[in-house]
């Protein structure tokens, strides 16, 4: 519990401090994003986050990342190399139903949600 607080705690302390263009929804397992300025392309591709990713996590972790720059869970940085190895990490992870052409479709959406959030 204290390790939520504090990571929340950062999170607002992040936030309020960048401009970020990336809009993040609700808190806790309701996290989304707004994804209605995203390019066509990558709002197909964040449906299919949508339903991939929160079987196995809320969408708070990835908000938390993408916010910070740094994985909730491990505590490294959340950068284009970190996206990358997530998405294999999660290919190689039965329960997670990932596919190769899932990943290729999910790694380059964190990437540009990446962009759109100033560190």
């Amino acid at each position: 519990m204290k390790k939520r607080i504090l990571i929340l705690l950062t999170l607002l302390l992040f936030a309020a401090g960048a401009e970020a263009k990336l809009v993040v929804i609700g808190s806790g397992n309701d996290t989304r994003f707004d994804p209605s300025g995203f390019p066509p392309d990558m709002q197909k591709a964040y449906k299919l986050m949508e339903v991939k990713c929160v079987k196995c996590h809320s969408l708070e972790r990835v908000a938390i990342a993408l916010q910070t720059g740094i994985a909730p869970i491990t505590g490294g940085l959340f950068d284009r190399n970190a996206t990358r190895a997530y998405g294999i990490k999660m290919l190689r992870k039965p329960d997670s139903n990932m596919t190769k052409q899932d990943v290729k479709i999910v790694v380059p959406l964190l990437n540009f949600m990446l962009d759109e959030v100033e560190h």
